[in-house]
C-alpha cells in the first residue's frame, strides 16, 4: 500500500460542499430505547462479546482488488468469536459516495458504516441531525484499545472530536512511521561509480544531481539518465519542504510557531523552496514529465534502475524491477537555514472509516466488535487472515507464507487493500510493506519526524463552509502559480503580485479560522 502524501496535503481538503440532505425524522430518544437493555448482554471484555448471537447490517465500500466480505477469513472467523453477525451492504468504490449519500437523504440506514470515507463535513451534519450517534462514551466503556491509543497519541482524538467536544466517525491509526512517509530513495550505485557521497544539504544534492546528468552513471554513453523525480505536479513541494522550515500541520500549508497558526504559502521560505525547485527543473536536474506523468509512468520509472532519486514509501515498484539493491534510503537534506524536517502524514487516518447510526440496536455491542481491529491480534486477522492456512509467525511478527503468496489472493481476503478500513497498523503488523530495506530507510528519517503531527481539524458545519469556499480558490490559485514558478513559466520578479493575490483571496481570514481550530484543541487536552 502506498500513499501520495504530498498529493494529500496539497490537494483541497474533502470537507464538501455537498447540498444538505435530509436528516432522520425518528427521534433518536425513542430509536434509542431499550440499548440499556442490550447493554446488560455485552461482556466488557474476552468472546464472544454477546452470549446470544446479535445481527448487525454495515454499509462498505469494495475496491475493485477485493473479493466479497462474507469470503474473507477475517469476518468469517469473527463472527465466531464474537456471536456477531454482520451482513455487509457491498458498493463498489465507483459511484460510491453517491449511494452513501443517498441512505442518508432516505433515511435508508444501516447499523454501521465501515470503510466509508465519511468527510469530517458529513460526520457533523449527520450526526448533529440524528443519523450518526456520538461514540465518545461508548469509547470510554466499551473500546480499550482505541482508548489506549487515543490516550497514547492525543492527535487522534483532536482529529476526531467536533467543536462541541463530540465524536461521530472513527479513523485508521497508524502508529508504524515506514507507513506515515515517503522514502527518499538514492542510487547507491552511481554514488559508487561517480566516487561520491550521499548528500547530505540541499546544495549537495544540486551537485550530486548534476554528476547524475553529466557522467554517465549508467555506461550506455548516452545522457539519457533521470537525475531526480517524484510524482505528478507539486507532491515534489511537501517532500521537499522541510529542508525549507516549512510544516504541514493540521491537514494543510501550516507552521506551528509557538502556538500560532502560520500559512506559508505566500512566505520568503516558500519563495526560497520555489527558486530551488526551479533551478533543478530548468538545469534538467528534475524530472522534465514531473508536470505530465501518470502514476504508472513514475512506478515505472523506480523499476528501470536509471533515475538516480526519487520518492516513495514502500520499495515494492523497485521489486518489480529487480534493483531494489541498487537503492537505499537517505536522510532529509539540510536546508540553507540549516533546517532538516521530515514530513509525515498524521497517525489518525482515513477519517471516518467507521460510525454508528442512531438505528444500530446493539451500539455497545458494535463498538466492542470495531475495537477488536484497534489491536495488534484484531488487526492480525483483518489484514493477514488465518495462520497456517494464509500466514505464519516469524519472530512474533506476521508474514504471509510463500505459497499463500503463490496465489496472488492477498488482497481478497482483507478489507485492507484498497485503503480506508477501520484498524491499527504498527510495527507488528507492517511486514508486507515495512520490510527490511523500508525498516533501514526509514531509520534515516526517524530523527528528523515531528513529534506530533496534527491532522485536519474537526469545524463546525458553518465554519466547513467558509473554508471550503476560500480554499477553493486559494489552492487552485496556489498550485498553479507555483506549477509556473517552478516550470519557468512565471518569473519569480512577480512574487509581489503572487502574494497580493493570496492576500486578496482571504488569506488572512483562512489563517484565522485555522488559528481558532488550533486553539480549540489546545483547550480540549
Amino acid at each position: 500500500m502506498k500513499r501520495n502524501w504530498g498529493t494529500v496535503l496539497l490537494s483541497t481538503m474533502v470537507i464538501s460542499g455537498m447540498t444538505l440532505t435530509a436528516c432522520s425524522s425518528k427521534d433518536p430518544g425513542k430509536e434509542n430505547e431499550g440499548k440499556s437493555q442490550a447493554a446488560a448482554g455485552v461482556s466488557s471484555d474476552g468472546f464472544p462479546i454477546v452470549k446470544e448471537p446479535i445481527k448487525l447490517k454495515m454499509f462498505t465500500r469494495v475496491a475493485p482488488t477485493n473479493g466479497p466480505f462474507k469470503d474473507m477469513p477475517v469476518f468469517q472467523d469473527y463472527e465466531k468469536m464474537s456471536n456477531v453477525q454482520v451482513e455487509f451492504i457491498e458498493a463498489p468504490t465507483d459511484g460510491f459516495n453517491e449511494k452513501k449519500n443517498l441512505l442518508f437523504a432516505s433515511n435508508e440506514l444501516p447499523d454501521a458504516f465501515y470503510r466509508s470515507g465519511l468527510t469530517p463535513l458529513e460526520a457533523v451534519r449527520y450526526g448533529s441531525g440524528g443519523q450518526l450517534i456520538p461514540l465518545e462514551k461508548l469509547i470510554d466503556a466499551y473500546a480499550p484499545n482505541l482508548k489506549k491509543l487515543m490516550d497514547t497519541y492525543p492527535e487522534i482524538r483532536s482529529a476526531i472530536t467536533t467543536p462541541e467536544g463530540h465524536i461521530y466517525a472513527l479513523p485508521g491509526i497508524v502508529t508504524v512511521g515506514s507507513a506515515r512517509t515517503d522514502k527518499r530513495w538514492m542510487n547507491q550505485a552511481w554514488l559508487k561509480k561517480l566516487n561520491l557521497k550521499e548528500p547530505e544539504t540541499t546544495d549537495e544534492l544540486y551537485e550530486v544531481l548534476k554528476a547524475f546528468r553529466d557522467k554517465d552513471p549508467n555506461g550506455n554513453g548516452k545522457q539519457d539518465e533521470i537525475p531526480m523525480t517524484a510524482r505528478n505536479g507539486l507532491s515534489i513541494v511537501p517532500l521537499m519542504a522541510g529542508s525549507f522550515g516549512l510544516d504541514f500541520q493540521l491537514g494543510y500549508n501550516i507552521n506551528l510557531d509557538n502556538d500560532k497558526v502560520q500559512i506559508w504559502m505566500g512566505g520568503d521560505r516558500n519563495k526560497e523552496l520555489l527558486m530551488y525547485l526551479n533551478k533543478l527543473y530548468s538545469e534538467k536536474l528534475l524530472d522534465q514529465e514531473l508536470f505530465t506523468q501518470k502514476e504508472a509512468q513514475y512506478l515505472a520509472k523506480q523499476g528501470t534502475g536509471n533515475t538516480g532519486f526519487f520518492f516513495d514509501q514502500t520499495n515494492n515498484p523497485m521489486l518489480d524491477g529487480k534493483v531494489e539493491n541498487q537503492y537505499a534510503g537517505i536522510a532529509p537534506l539540510k536546508g540553507p537555514h540549516g533546517d532538516r524536517l521530515q514530513l509525515a502524514a498524521p497517525v489518525p487516518r482515513d477519517f471516518g472509516a467507521f460510525a454508528i447510526t442512531s438505528v444500530n440496536k446493539y451500539p455497545e455491542a458494535t463498538m466492542r466488535w470495531i475495537d477488536y481491529f484497534y489491536s495488534d491480534e484484531g488487526s492480525t486477522l483483518l489484514r493477514f487472515g488465518r495462520k497456517g492456512e494464509n500466514y505464519e509467525l516469524r519472530d512474533g511478527i506476521p508474514y504471509y507464507t510463500d505459497a499463500f503468496l503463490a496465489t496472488g489472493n492477498q488482497s481478497k481476503i482483507t478489507p485492507y487493500a484498497g485503503g480506508g478500513a477501520p484498524h491499527l497498523i504498527s510495527e507488528k503488523v507492517a511486514s508486507y510493506i515495512n520490510p527490511p530495506q523500508v525498516q533501514e530507510a526509514q531509520k534515516k528519517l526517524d530523527p528528523y519526524m515531528p513529534k506530533v503531527r496534527y491532522a485536519a481539524p474537526m469545524f463546525d458545519e458553518e465554519t466547513a463552509q467558509k473554508i471550503n469556499v476560500l480554499r477553493n480558490d486559494i489552492d487552485k490559485y496556489y498550485e498553479e502559480q507555483s506549477t509556473k514558478f517552478i516550470a519557468g513559466a512565471l518569473s519569480f520578479d512577480k512574487w509581489g503580485e503572487f502574494q497580493a493575490t493570496l492576500k486578496k483571496m482571504g488569506m488572512d481570514e483562512l489563517q484565522k479560522l485555522y488559528q481558532d481550530a488550533y486553539d480549540s484543541l489546545k483547550k480540549q487536552k
